[in-house]
């Protein structure tokens, strides 16, 4: 869900609305039940399909009881041929996510692949999913998986309020390097100004994290940082 009032970013908000079109295709969303959906009035709904109509997106008015706002279904994705247990293995693997800097992407995409799969296929995999259970780490705290990954994209210090395994809580200012998927969840790594060393901060540890202006500078280091003995870590297979 989208709120008004917390400013959300255009763009992301007309892509989504051409998504919840595309998810529709070939039926309609009236405008009131778009408003719902993104916490917004119908008027700012109307100024969005106005404007995508604009950009070039085949968006269109139907008429009567069921009507409202649809999207050319030669726009939308063809059908994807994922078996029932490829299905299930791509929404296992975004499932695992949920507890990540990237569960609202990962929401997205499956929402992406469900809405493009023949609906038999479909049906196939939901029964299979029936038979699978995920069990993860805590999520972290809402926000701060969002500024962690901000700050190690745009590479700017982080300050960041740590509770440690003992409940030690401390204020730290962390230069941040990667993101890391280790044996208990997600963590941030990087050099630590109060320990003046490379230190690994789990994400459902911290806080509270608040992004600076200060932009991080090279150091010299042993490694590429702290890793869990008998771990490998690898780069995702899109780089």
């Amino acid at each position: 869900m989208f709120a008004e009032g917390a400013l959300v970013n255009r763009t992301d908000r007309l892509y989504a609305l051409v998504e919840e079109l595309r998810r529709a295709a070939p039926g309609a969303r009236s405008a009131r039940a778009l408003a719902e959906h993104f916490e917004v009035s119908v008027r700012t709904v109307e100024r969005d399909i106005g404007a995508l109509q604009q950009s070039g997106v085949p968006i269109w008015a139907v008429t009567g009881r069921r009507g409202g706002y649809a999207l050319d279904p030669a726009f939308t994705l063809p059908p994807l041929n994922f078996t029932a247990e490829e299905a299930v293995a791509v929404a296992v693997g975004l499932g695992q996510l949920e507890a990540s800097p990237f569960a609202t992407a990962a929401h997205a995409a499956l929402g992406k692949l469900l809405a493009a799969m023949p609906r038999a296929s479909l049906d196939r995999a939901r029964v299979r999913a029936e038979s699978v259970r995920l069990v993860g780490a805590r999520p972290p705290a809402p926000g701060i998986a969002d500024v962690l990954r901000d700050a190690v994209a745009a590479r700017v210090v982080v300050k960041l309020d740590y509770e440690d395994v003992s409940g030690v809580a401390t204020t730290r200012e962390v230069e941040p390097d990667l993101l890391v998927w280790g044996p208990h969840g997600w963590y941030l790594t990087g050099w630590c100004r109060l320990r003046r060393d490379t230190r690994a901060f789990r994400l459902d540890r911290v806080r509270r994290a608040v992004a600076t202006d200060e932009a991080v500078v090279a150091r010299d280091r042993d490694g590429d940082g702290p890793t869990a003995p008998g771990f490998v870590v690898r780069t995702p297979a899109l780089v």
